[in-house]
């Protein structure tokens, strides 16, 4: 029994190190928001429509939506948490673009 798990263990360490050395020689650099045209178009409409009136029209409903269920539920929860989607969805995308253009 014993035997049996030390040869696991070692087949579990040997591929794990398979696994990393084969990661490691296949890392490039990380260019996070930085360089390439690739996403350009897809990330400038899905800004647009986060920070402009879809976010707006999302961020309605999910305040509308809990405060329905907080009616019927006699229980505040749901829209405190309609309300934190809203803050969540204009806010994050500003956080998110400046984590990852921010340099070193």
């Amino acid at each position: 029994m014993k035997n049996n798990l030390n040869s696991i263990l070692k087949n579990r360490q040997a591929t794990a190190f398979v696994v990393a050395t084969c990661l490691a020689l296949v890392a490039t650099n990380a260019v996070a928001a930085t360089t390439g045209t690739e996403f350009q178009v897809l990330f400038t409409w899905l800004l647009g429509e986060v920070q402009g009136y879809g976010g707006k029209t999302i961020a309605i409903a999910a305040v509308g939506i809990g405060a329905i269920l907080s009616i019927a539920k006699v229980n505040p929860i749901p829209i405190l948490g309609g309300i934190g989607f809203a803050v969540f969805l204009q806010y994050v995308p500003t956080i998110i673009t400046g984590i990852l253009s921010a340099t070193i």
